[in-house]
């Protein structure tokens, strides 16, 4: 790896390391807690690393440098990330700071939570750190809950440490570091080093093995299903169930509220139940139970009075949530929701003649060699040339930007919508059902 110039470490960090050596008896008690930490000693040590932890420099939040994440405590861990690190507005790692009477070193549970973060948040590297020590992880390495805390650990330092290898760090961490390309290079060659398992290959593989259970339930418990409906009870199922966790995750919802429905029995029913609370709430789609007036598609009367063991659910549901799941959903990017999604999609249900599930590949995409998606760079610059444009006044067919008010109630236009291999339109007769994307949904890629 090319490594920037060699500098000494600031007066700062010297500093930092007496300080601390003079009073760790203190810090390492139960009376100093992180919210100190964070102020004393975390935010100089990255503010010596060249990053505008209290944005100084007054930009707006999406151009923010570091992101600073409420700790909100749920079951005893902390929800979100305590620093985020960006470029651009780009997520490039996480900080998950602990207090010093937490072992980096040898306590499995902060190494776990940092790497769930991050692994979802599909980050290379992540840092944990209490001060007292610092820990880099590969967060290309599906986490699991059994792994010991030297797991996928590619760096560990002591405080004393911190200025006879402030290069090493400064090389990899730094904001200088982060724009020339090292942090980049040093994550491509730790890469290389060990086998990597990419968070949407992952949530793929898991998605998929819930809907073969839920076929084959499904199958079995309902001899009467046709094939068009089975396939479109497991979609519907799985599509609401990550649904709403991820709401939970992100705050919409009170978190848990699906993991209780693994106490006691008709589990299907009471989620169900779920399901049709969701329906009053978000008035969407994907929870659609009951005819509505001026609403055209039909309600969804077929799962709920479908069966279904419990045993199917209980066990999807154990893996939506910490310890068994290594997703962290607050941070999983939409992007990779969708690549899965469209991988996912390729695939379809058929009955045998005895009424039994199998998963097979679609025809029309065996056929052309597999699923193909939009990168995200490309959605990006689309919606930023269009869209973005119309909203900020810069379209000379609207050359004023278009009011909240208003921009709430565009619809945006998916010519290709479905599969381009089977479907084929003229641009001046464009089914309506193209018209598929409530606008508030693009606002959230704006």
């Amino acid at each position: 790896m090319e490594m920037l110039t060699p500098m000494p470490a600031p007066e700062a960090i010297p500093q930092l390391v007496e300080n601390f050596a003079t009073h760790i008896e203190h810090y390492k008690s139960s009376g100093y807690n992180e919210t100190e930490l964070r102020r004393e000693y975390l935010d100089p040590f990255w503010k010596a690393l060249g990053w505008d932890i209290d944005n100084t420099q007054g930009y707006a939040d999406a151009y923010k440098d570091v992101i600073h994440e409420d700790a909100i405590k749920i079951g005893g861990y902390t929800k979100a990330p305590d620093y985020c690190f960006r470029i651009g507005g780009t997520r490039k790692f996480f900080l998950e700071a602990k207090k010093p009477s937490v072992s980096i070193k040898s306590d499995d549970k902060p190494a776990y939570q940092l790497r769930r973060y991050a692994w979802s948040a599909k980050l290379p590297l992540s840092v944990l750190s209490d001060f007292e020590e610092l820990a880099v992880y590969d967060t290309r390495i599906r986490p699991n809950q059994s792994d010991k805390p030297s797991k996928a650990r590619t760096f560990f330092c002591t405080y004393e440490q911190y200025a006879e290898k402030w290069d090493e760090i400064a090389a990899i961490f730094s904001r200088e570091a982060v724009l020339k390309g090292s942090f980049d290079k040093y994550a491509d060659t730790a890469k290389k080093k060990r086998g990597t398992a990419e968070v949407d290959d992952a949530f793929l593989a898991e998605i998929e093995r819930w809907r073969d259970l839920l076929a084959r339930n499904f199958a079995l418990r309902n001899p009467r299903l046709s094939v068009r409906d089975l396939n479109y009870a497991v979609q519907k199922t799985i599509d609401r169930l990550i649904f709403l966790r991820i709401c939970e995750d992100r705050g919409t919802e009170d978190y848990g509220r699906l993991n209780i429905l693994q106490n006691g029995k008709d589990v299907w029913a009471r989620l169900n139940e779920q399901f049709r609370r969701a329906d009053d709430r978000y008035n969407s789609g994907l929870f659609h139970f009951k005819a509505e007036k001026g609403r055209d598609d039909a309600p969804d009367r077929l799962t709920p009075e479908l069966a279904l063991d419990d045993k199917v659910l209980k066990d999807i549901i154990r893996h939506l949530y910490y310890p068994d799941s290594p997703y962290e959903f607050s941070v999983l990017p939409a992007d990779i929701l969708g690549q899965v999604y469209e991988q996912f999609l390729g695939k379809t249900i058929r009955l045998t003649d005895s009424h039994q599930a199998k998963i097979e590949e679609k025809p029309e995409v065996r056929k052309a060699g597999g699923v193909y998606y939009t990168p995200t760079y490309i959605v990006d610059y689309i919606v930023a040339n269009t869209l973005g444009r119309l909203l900020n006044g810069d379209d000379p067919a609207a050359p004023r930007p278009v009011p909240v008010s208003q921009a709430a109630k565009l619809k945006v236009c998916d010519p290709a919508c479905g599969s381009p291999r089977t479907m084929s339109w003229d641009y001046n007769d464009w089914p309506e059902h193209l018209f598929a994307f409530d606008f508030r949904t693009v606002l959230y890629k704006l």
